[in-house]
């Protein structure tokens, strides 16, 4: 597995008479087990690199290669599976549809992805049950909190065992303790499952769960050096039983 290769990806817009370049020369190697930060103002074009990672966007010219095969260069029915199966994508909110229980929201991807078999099935729950929420499997949406939908999101976005994880704000609309804790659940899952994993961010608070960080400023991406800070025990201890708790 190669992971997640953007080489010299550019991606230009047009605007009346004139030509926006949201993304310049933007290279990136993601390697599996990798879990990595992107932060920037807003309009830098941090959006737009993850919606040309996940196959949501064609680049205007560059490759874009998840484990040797240049998803740029696919075709229309190809990139739809991809989409569907090579990637997972969790995002601001969590988008559970609220007619649907924990496990069925699983259970519905995988449907659509052609896997709906026992062992499917089984996965599904045992995500759920390593995220916290094995005695949540019947509740619906508005019976979750914040926190808890949004570990929905997370065990959905790998449930495919997709290579790829893209999350684009994902603690956007949670409290400190939860953002906390939802991001190093999405780090667990990444390294126990070896998934190369991008982030969007502007909480920088969060950097320190994440492997490298990387800048977006104006379409040019440029890695930052990233500050060694050791995570309290007291911090860990006090997540610890605040996930425990939840």
């Amino acid at each position: 597995m190669t992971g997640l290769v953007l080489d010299k990806v550019t991606k230009s817009f047009k605007e009346g008479d004139s030509t926006v370049q949201a993304l310049q020369e933007v290279s990136l190697q993601v390697e599996p087990g990798e879990f990595i930060a992107i932060i920037g103002p807003s309009g830098s074009g941090k959006s737009t690199l993850l919606s040309i990672a996940g196959a949501l966007l064609q680049p205007t010219s560059g490759s874009v290669v998840v484990n040797n095969t240049d998803i740029a260069k696919l075709k229309e029915k190809d990139l739809s599976s991809f989409r569907l199966t090579g990637v997972g994508f969790i995002l601001q909110t969590s988008n559970l549809i609220p007619y649907l229980n924990v496990l069925d929201q699983l259970l519905l991807v995988l449907q659509m992805s052609g896997k709906v078999s026992e062992q499917n099935k089984a996965f599904a729950k045992q995500l759920l049950t390593e995220l916290g929420l094995g005695n949540k499997l019947e509740k619906f949406p508005n019976e979750l909190s914040g926190g808890e939908r949004q570990r929905v999101a997370i065990a959905r976005a790998f449930v495919n065992n997709s290579d790829i994880i893209l999350a684009d704000e994902p603690t956007a609309s949670l409290d400190s303790n939860r953002a906390f804790e939802v991001v190093k659940l999405i780090r667990k899952e990444v390294k126990e499952r070896n998934k190369a994993a991008v982030m969007v961010t502007h909480d920088e608070r969060m950097l320190e769960f994440c492997d490298k960080v990387y800048r977006m400023e104006d379409g040019v991406l440029k890695q930052k050096k990233k500050k060694k800070r050791c995570i309290s025990l007291y911090k860990e201890v006090r997540l610890f039983y605040y996930f425990q708790g939840n």
